[in-house]
């Protein structure tokens, strides 16, 4: 007899901790799920990891942040910036095809505008994102098989023109206060946070096979 009241309280504990995993897991999944809601990546594929290759990336990557600066007007909402990069996508494609013309290259240059897009956390001067699915802006050149570079084109946080701090143009762009001291890492709270959210996501892509 006590050996099963023993058991039970095994299985309840064990339950209960199964139930809270569950409900943390999807608190942490709304929250990543809300943030990326608001944000449209940009992703630079390289051909390769070959010294060349990667300088040649770093050259597309500033030809294409340029004119996507030139696009852009600061109080653009993230439903216009969606619009304006459809509509410039063979254009970008054909600014990063110069780029690799001038450098010497044949590679094909291409330009699309993915959903659902999975990212590792990534760390950038004075903010960061953590891992999970956001809509990205992808710039693939030639296999498209080298190291990848990422950014931010909504809110235009790797814009040059971009004057305010990260906090005041996520702020302009529909961010909460909450969102902000996330990326930002406003206080140790966040901090764990952010941490924590990193983990599962990055946990539920090991369990989806990624």
């Amino acid at each position: 007899m006590e050996q099963g009241k023993k058991l039970r309280r095994w299985e309840l504990a064990l339950l209960l901790g199964v139930a809270i995993a569950a409900l943390t897991g999807a608190w942490l999944d709304g929250g990543q799920a809300a943030l990326a809601d608001q944000v449209i990546r940009l992703h630079v594929l390289a051909n390769s990891d070959s010294e060349a290759d990667q300088t040649l990336k770093l050259e597309v990557r500033d030809e294409i942040l340029a004119a996507a600066q030139r696009y852009f007007t600061p109080e653009a909402t993230l439903e216009e910036t969606r619009a304006i990069l459809a509509d410039h996508l063979e254009e970008l494609a054909r600014t990063g095809a110069e780029v690799v013309a001038k450098a010497g290259f044949d590679y094909p240059v291409t330009a699309s505008l993915e959903d659902d897009c999975w990212f590792p956390t990534k760390e950038y001067t004075d903010f960061s994102l953590p891992a999970g699915e956001y809509t990205a802006l992808r710039i693939v050149i030639g296999e498209g098989d080298g190291q990848n570079w990422w950014c931010v084109v909504f809110p235009p946080l790797c814009l040059g023109a971009v004057s305010e701090t990260t906090a005041q143009t996520a702020l302009a762009s529909g961010f909460s206060q909450e969102q902000v001291s996330l990326v930002t890492g406003e206080s140790e709270g966040y901090v764990v946070k952010f941490k924590a959210m990193e983990l599962w996501e990055g946990f539920q892509h090991w369990l989806a096979g990624g």
